[in-house]
């Protein structure tokens, strides 16, 4: 374990972390990241991130997209809100995190892979399928396409 991720408050914490993703639309396709930092290092995911102290549920996520994704979005409304705990082999907290899921629409921007992200890409409802992704994110767009 790093310095940095001791003092980040995120790896081993003491309480759970708020955190917010969007689910953004543009014409038929969804957003997707692919995670180039823990948890799930290599799986794709919905751009997101912990929401700062003084912040709105709008303004973080419109922030954690402009930070990863480099657009901005138009938020729409809460979608789902969740938790994901995962365990170390002994049985500790190694994070746990209360997940608020937003859906939105794309509103400008060139999209281009910055901070969290190690790549951005639209995808459709089809090619979800081919992408490495959490059973409960896979579920969470299932309901969001549908």
């Amino acid at each position: 374990m790093t310095e940095s991720q001791q003092n980040d408050g995120r790896l081993y914490p003491a309480h759970p972390t708020v955190a917010v993703s969007a689910i953004i639309f543009k014409e038929e396709r969804v957003l997707m990241i692919k995670r180039s930092k823990e948890p799930n290092k290599g799986k794709w995911s919905i751009p997101g991130g912990g929401i700062e102290l003084g912040e709105t549920l709008d303004q973080a996520v419109k922030r954690e997209v402009r930070e990863e994704c480099s657009i901005e979005i138009e938020v729409e409304r809460v979608f789902y809100t969740t938790e994901n705990i995962i365990r170390d082999d002994d049985g500790r907290v190694k994070y746990h995190y209360v997940l608020v899921d937003m859906l939105a629409k794309y509103a400008g921007g060139e999209t281009k892979a910055q901070s969290d992200a190690e790549e951005c890409r639209w995808v459709t409802a089809e090619e979800l399928s081919e992408l490495d992704i959490t059973p409960r994110l896979r579920a969470v767009l299932e309901r969001a396409l549908i």
